[in-house]
C-alpha cells in the first residue's frame, strides 16, 4: 500500500465522521486489477459505521417493543 492510498482512506473516514457517523471497522485491500492491462494498483475500501437515530417519541429506540428483539 502506498501513502496516497492511505491518505485517501483517511479522507474517506474524515468525510463519514463529519456527517456524524462513528467508524467502527475499516478494511483496505490493495491489488493489481486482473481486468486492466495497466500496472497501476487499485484499492477497495470497506467501511463500517454506526449512527444512532432518535425515534419519533424522542428516545434513541432502546425500548423497542419488537417481538424479534431479545430483551
Amino acid at each position: 500500500m502506498d501513502d496516497e492510498m492511505l491518505d485517501d482512506q483517511r479522507r474517506l473516514v474524515e468525510l463519514i465522521e463529519a456527517e456524524g457517523w462513528d467508524v467502527t471497522d475499516l478494511e483496505m485491500s490493495a491489488y493489481d486489477s486482473p481486468w486492466a492491462d495497466e500496472d497501476e494498483p487499485e484499492a477497495t475500501v470497506t467501511i463500517t459505521a454506526r449512527k444512532p437515530y432518535e425515534s419519533e417519541n424522542g428516545d434513541s429506540g432502546d425500548e423497542d417493543d419488537s417481538p424479534y428483539r431479545l430483551q
